[in-house]
This record gives C-alpha cells, structure tokens and sequence, in this order.
C-alpha cells in the first residue's frame, strides 16, 4: 500500500517587496493567518502530516502560531533551510545572504521525507481544489520507467493582484495535459489592454490571455525528486553559482522543467477553478481579509478553524 502523501511548506522567504515575515501576519478576526486555511484545506483533503520548512531563527514564531493550533490535528515538523548546507567542496561567496532557493528548500526535507508530498507557499491562498487534486493524484499514482509528478494550475486572471505585478510560471501543455514546459515571468501585471508581461522592467509589455495555466509553485511529487534535487546541486554550484553568487537560486520551476525536457519525468497539470490570494504587497493585506471573512460568512469555512 502506498505511503500518505505529506504537505511540505516553504515558509523560509522574507517576502521583500511585502517587508517583513508576511507568512506570520494575522489576517482574520480569530487571528488566523493565510497559512491556517491551506493547512485547513490540505487536512480535509486528506493530508495529515506537515513539514515547514523554515530559518531556524524563526522556529519560534512558527511553532507559537502551528502547534497550538493546526498541530492539534496533524502532525507537524520542522526543517530548516541553512545557507551554509552546500555541497562539499563549495564556499558560500562572500556577502550572500539570499536562500538558495526552493529546490534547496525542499532539500533541507531530505532526512524526513519517506513518500509521495506535495509543495506549497506559505503565504499563498490556493482554496480546496488544488489539494483535493493533488492528494489524489499522488495516492492514484506511483513512478514507472518515467517519474510520476503533478501540478495545480491555475487560471491566470484568478491569480493577479491589482497593487502591482506578480511572478508567475506560464505553462504549456500537451494534448494530454501533461507540462511540456514552463517559462517564468517575473513581472506580470494587468494593463489597459488586458494581463500582460515585461522582460525589459516595464519598458514594453505583451499581452498573456486570461485563461492560460500558471504554475503557483503547488507540486506533487514522490519520493524520487529527492534523489533528482541532489544529483543536480553539484551542478547548480559549479555552472550557476559562479555567474551570480549573490543571487542565483536552485529553483524548483527549472528543476522540473530538465526533468521533462530530459523525458526523466510526466508532471499531470491539474486545473484549478479556485481564485488564488495572497499579500505580496502590503495594500493586498486588505483585499485578502475581505475575501477570506467572505468565504467564512458564506460557510465555506468554520468562523474559527482550529477549535
């Protein structure tokens, strides 16, 4: 039988253009944060077991805020995503304090994962849907001569906010449904024309159409990412690190995008119907609340969800 699937949480970003630990901002009035309704949502689908991934320093803040509460009804652990955990042979270049990014994030799970998980954001809204559909998939399927991934796809005028661009990663698929590849946009932004995208920081912009499929970093994977994410830091270190050692990051995104195009891995893109929310800005603070006390005055959610 196969193994449950775990939820894994990145939750060691600072969220830069937000300014501060947006991931632990209280955003309803029984002092839930964006984070307790995708662990809501996941335990519903199924998952009961949750790693965060997280800066050791903010161990604290997080255990306050998931033991007493979400820990009550799963079970919860702890990694801890360390600049300094490279591989041997390699220094960590001299002023580098950026994290290295969300493939070594899910690496710092390596001692703890033992089965089928899912990824997710910490400080993105995905509603139900997504974890319904990913919890199946991955209690559906188990790696053949190719490895057995999957995505939840959102539609991209579900995922924009109006106070200033986002990064999404544009997808395209086959006949089948299956990811043929997926090309990151780091600024996305609606515009009088419709949502459009810059590669030139504004200067020109191109129009995207409202439905297409973006990735929101919300994966299923087995257990043999584990082995893929390891085999491929060595390389990250040697070909990417040295072109930008303050900045370059091991990114979850392109790892799949290798695995594909490489025939390793079929990533099934599973679309999502529900509107995603987030507070990238500080202004989407509000706009987040209302949509979050809505679905609680509509039902879709207890009035407190952890009683």
């Amino acid at each position: 039988m196969a193994k449950k699937p775990t939820l894994v949480i990145m939750a060691a970003g600072m969220g830069s253009r937000y300014g501060g630990l947006k991931q632990v901002d209280k955003i309803t009035d029984a002092g839930e944060i964006i984070l307790d309704f995708s662990l809501y949502d996941a335990m519903m689908a199924g998952f009961d077991k949750a790693i965060f991934v997280i800066r050791e320093e903010h161990r604290d803040i997080f255990r306050e805020l998931v033991d007493e509460r979400a820990g009550r009804f799963m079970e919860i652990e702890y990694a801890y995503q360390d600049l300094n955990d490279i591989p041997e042979g390699y220094e960590v270049p001299e002023g580098r304090e950026k994290p290295w990014g969300t493939s070594h994030a899910i690496l710092a799970c390596r001692d703890l994962i033992d089965g089928p998980f899912a990824v997710i954001n910490a400080d993105d809204y995905y509603g139900p849907g997504g974890f319904v559909s990913v919890y199946e998939y991955l209690t559906e399927h188990e790696d053949t001569d190719v490895l057995q991934y999957c995505m939840a796809g959102y539609i991209l005028k579900n995922t924009i906010t109006e106070n200033g661009h986002v990064a999404r990663g544009v997808c395209e698929m086959d006949e089948e449904g299956n990811l043929k590849e997926i090309t990151e946009r780091t600024k996305i932004q609606r515009q009088p024309e419709g949502i459009c995208y810059s590669e030139d920081d504004g200067e020109t912009w191109h129009l995207l159409a409202d439905d297409s499929l973006v990735s929101m970093n919300f994966w299923g994977f087995t257990e043999s990412l584990m082995g893929e994410l390891k085999a491929g830091i060595g390389q990250f270190f040697a070909e990417e690190v040295p072109k930008n050692p303050l900045k370059s990051e091991y990114q979850l995104p392109r790892t799949v995008d290798r695995l594909i195009k490489e025939g390793k891995a079929r990533v099934k893109v599973l679309q999502c119907q529900d509107k995603w929310c987030g507070v990238t800005y500080k202004e989407d603070w509000q706009t987040v609340r209302d949509e979050l006390q809505s679905k609680k005055d509509k039902g879709e959610y207890p009035e407190k969800l952890w009683k």
